[in-house]
């Protein structure tokens, strides 16, 4: 039996996909574009093709974010490779990064940038994306996810110092301009996970809180920042004062919070003062 992209794009809307959504896999499917696909709604679906469409329906009619059936996302003007060994990139972040880029603009263009938590390696292939002569580094605890950034790293002819470990340990005695994080804040337990059940737990969650990361990745900074450096943290949408706190309480100074593009407190910030006046032992 024939199927054409009109009907394939009628059995999504009774699927209850988003059109949108069911465009962009048909396009992946075949290995076409979404203008392509509106342009040619009375071509047929090859008949080789009809069961895979069948597959992606059924997937993203259960939740499977997109980003996995497509196998990309874009991130900050870049095309990045995903799977399910790496959150999907989310456009919260990129405020992430827009405040990174802020902070490094001052600096020499050669400043020493760490990515903690890389992920997909969207934020550190944002920040050597924007500034090409930087050197940065990207660290995950994930073999899987590293390999993923890896190849979004060569893919893009960005070229990145990967390292394997959990936070700072993995970069030794190492010292940067600017270290950046997203790491997971979700508390567990709670009812946000249900709806992310497809992408890897322990990238989401972190101790009854979702404190637990953030507490050790800030406990650890001094000894990995140089005098003047700036720490910039992505946390949930209730953490900002206890993320401010954990920062003053550390020893950093300036400590301030940015809002995502829905106004929602998503980012917080420290500067690691010039003279370590500060204990800095753990």
């Amino acid at each position: 039996m024939s199927l054409s992209l009109a009907a394939a794009l009628n059995q999504a809307k009774t699927a209850g996909v988003d059109r949108l959504d069911a465009q962009l896999m048909l396009a992946h499917l075949l290995e076409k574009n979404r203008s392509w696909v509106i342009a040619h709604a009375d071509d047929e679906v090859p008949a080789q093709l009809t069961a895979p469409w069948a597959v992606l329906l059924t997937r993203r009619a259960a939740g499977e974010p997109l980003a996995y059936l497509v196998g990309e996302k874009e991130f900050h003007g870049l095309s990045l490779q995903v799977t399910q060994d790496v959150l999907v990139p989310r456009p919260d972040t990129e405020t992430l990064v827009d405040w990174a880029l802020e902070r490094l603009a001052p600096l020499a263009p050669d400043a020493r940038v760490l990515d903690l938590g890389t992920g997909s390696g969207a934020i550190a292939l944002a920040v050597k994306h924007a500034i090409p002569q930087s050197e940065v580094w990207a660290v995950d605890a994930s073999a899987a996810a590293l390999a993923v950034a890896q190849a979004n790293a060569v893919r893009l002819g960005l070229p990145i110092q990967f390292r394997q470990g959990h936070w700072w340990q993995a970069v030794e005695t190492q010292a940067f301009d600017l270290a950046v994080s997203n790491p997971p804040y979700i508390a567990e337990g709670d009812p946000h996970l249900n709806a992310l059940i497809h992408e890897p737990l322990q990238a989401l969650s972190s101790g009854p809180e979702g404190m637990d990361d953030l507490r050790d990745i800030i406990q650890h900074a001094p000894h990995h920042l140089t005098p003047g450096a700036w720490l910039l943290l992505e946390h949930g949408y209730n953490q900002a004062e206890q993320v401010q706190n954990c920062l003053t309480a550390r020893g950093f100074t300036e400590v301030q919070t940015r809002t995502d593009a829905a106004g929602v407190p998503r980012c917080t910030a420290g500067r690691w003062p010039k003279r370590d006046i500060f204990d800095n032992s753990d």
